[in-house]
């Protein structure tokens, strides 16, 4: 019986003490086996014990700190950036404007036993224009309504045809439910995470009676007619010079419990273009990148280094660069057994503090844009470069076990060296890929929530919603309404292309 299976209190004691027993046996094993391994090498069987060790060790620890520790990657500030002991932290954060909720007057007068004076007992007046007032933001809860359309006949005193009114459009013939109730289940589950047999729930509290099954055949409608929209993602984010990827996992139910697929994506400044497919191999990757020939921010996933390797055969004309965030990353978990790991996070540090205080050439045009361009190009070759020479040259002098989580962040970063420098030569590269890791949070989110697809047409559908909400939030349109606006042109005429405006 699995640990993990036991229910049983009692029981549970005695298997961790048979398994403490038996770890304790297997650490003595380890060490009679190492003496013997290094004996017959000719080595110092002592000094082999101890760097064998000293690796379990650190592993313990860091298995620990992911088991139970935070999983933020916020360190603690430096001991100068201190806030003096005096500064009182502000507690809640105030009122907030509310400029887009509609305002309710609402006027509250006294009731007729109360309109008498407390002190001389005569009738109190109304003071025209005095009130006191306040504020309080309250719900008007959602209401769903059952729509009869009435359409008005015609008909022509000569006996002509008769003629009747147009139908409003229809997300399918015959079909039952609008496509603005199809566009609110899409945001739901793609914007909010709400998964189809909860949101039947909620639904059935506020009056309507529908199952999952009816409202997943209305996303399933839906995604038909708006796929010419996502079918032209592509195009938009693969003329941008320089596109980010990233990929994570995605469950297909019905292929088997917890059958991993992988969503893939590539992402500019303004759109972003997922897939779910069964592998995350190298094959996929030139598949996802096709014939791009810009420059591609990713983290260092090997596969997209298979495909770009140059002089391979079907090797890709793309160049990479890699993400400083990533390396920052190993650091900080190679911190928690290796202080000096701080010295090289301090660096970085810095580096990040340049870039925050460098314009966003994608929200300029012109002359504006090739001036901050100009800007940030000299900016990085005067401050980052010298920090960046100080983060080779400290890696480079560093000793650590094989191994080692130190070693290991150190090879990380020597090993992707050239594509983590680019950045200084080029304005147009960014520091990190955090942009596609944004992309992919609500996927990530939803995946928690959902747990994957249940079908392939699933994934094809849910790929779908992902990139058109989460590009209409890049471009500053509301998703809900851009979905509504997509869905009606098409409807009305099919294969109508519709993409997020920018809110510029």
């Amino acid at each position: 019986m699995r640990l993990e299976h036991v229910t049983d209190l009692e029981m549970a004691k005695q298997m961790a003490a048979l398994l403490e027993a038996e770890n304790a046996r297997l650490h003595q094993r380890l060490e009679l086996l190492v003496q013997e391994n290094a004996r017959l090498k000719g080595e110092d069987a002592q000094a082999r014990l101890q760097l064998e060790l000293t690796q379990l060790k650190e592993q313990l620890a860091l298995m620990q700190q992911r088991l139970f520790g935070a999983s933020s990657e916020k360190r603690k500030p430096e001991a100068e950036a201190t806030p003096p002991a005096n500064t009182r932290k502000q507690r809640g954060h105030g009122p907030r404007a509310q400029p887009e909720l509609p305002v309710q007057e609402v006027l509250l007068p006294l009731d007729e036993a109360d309109k008498v004076c407390g002190l001389c007992g005569g009738a109190l007046k109304e003071w025209t224009g005095q009130t006191e007032d306040s504020e309080e933001v309250s719900v008007v809860e959602r209401h769903f309504v059952l729509k009869r359309y009435r359409r008005q006949k015609y008909r022509c005193p000569c006996g002509c045809t008769p003629v009747t009114a147009p139908a409003p459009p229809r997300l399918m013939e015959g079909g039952r439910y609008s496509v603005e109730l199809a566009v609110h289940v899409a945001l739901q589950k793609y914007g909010f995470h709400l998964p189809l047999a909860r949101q039947a729930r909620m639904y059935l509290r506020e009056g309507l009676v529908v199952d999952s099954q009816t409202l997943w055949d209305q996303l399933s409608a839906l995604a038909l007619h708006l796929q010419p929209s996502y079918e032209a993602l592509p195009a938009v984010v693969f003329t941008s010079p320089l596109i980010h990827a990233d990929e994570t996992y995605w469950y297909l139910l019905d292929k088997g419990p917890r059958k991993k697929w992988y969503a893939w994506t590539v992402a500019c400044a303004d759109a972003v273009y997922h897939r779910i497919l069964p592998s995350r191999s190298a094959a996929t990757a030139r598949q996802v990148l096709g014939d791009y020939k810009g420059i591609v921010m990713v983290d260092g996933y090997a596969s997209y280094q298979t495909v770009t390797k140059p002089g391979k055969e079907a090797s890709l004309e793309c160049s990479l660069v890699f993400c400083w965030s990533h390396v920052r990353r190993k650091y900080v978990d190679a911190e928690k057994v290796a202080p000096v790991c701080a010295q090289v996070l301090k660096l970085i540090g810095q580096l990040y503090a340049i870039e925050a205080d460098l314009p966003d050439p994608h929200a300029l045009e012109g002359e504006q844009q090739e001036a901050a361009l100009a800007h940030r190009l000299a900016v990085r070759q005067e401050e980052s470069a010298p920090l960046v020479a100080a983060i080779r040259e400290w890696a480079l002098a560093q000793r650590s076990l094989p191994g080692s989580a130190l070693r290991t962040a150190l090879e990380y970063m020597l090993g992707l060296w050239n594509g983590l420098t680019v950045f200084l030569t080029n304005p147009w590269v960014p520091l990190d890929n955090n942009l596609v890791e944004r992309q992919l949070r609500d996927m990530v989110v939803g995946r928690k929530n959902h747990y994957g697809s249940k079908s392939l047409r699933g994934t094809e559908v849910a790929a779908l919603f992902y990139s058109l909400i989460e590009t209409a939030r890049l471009r500053g349109e509301d998703p809900g309404r851009y979905l509504l606006r997509a869905a009606l042109a098409a409807i009305e005429q099919p294969g109508t292309v519709t993409l997020p405006t920018s809110s510029d």
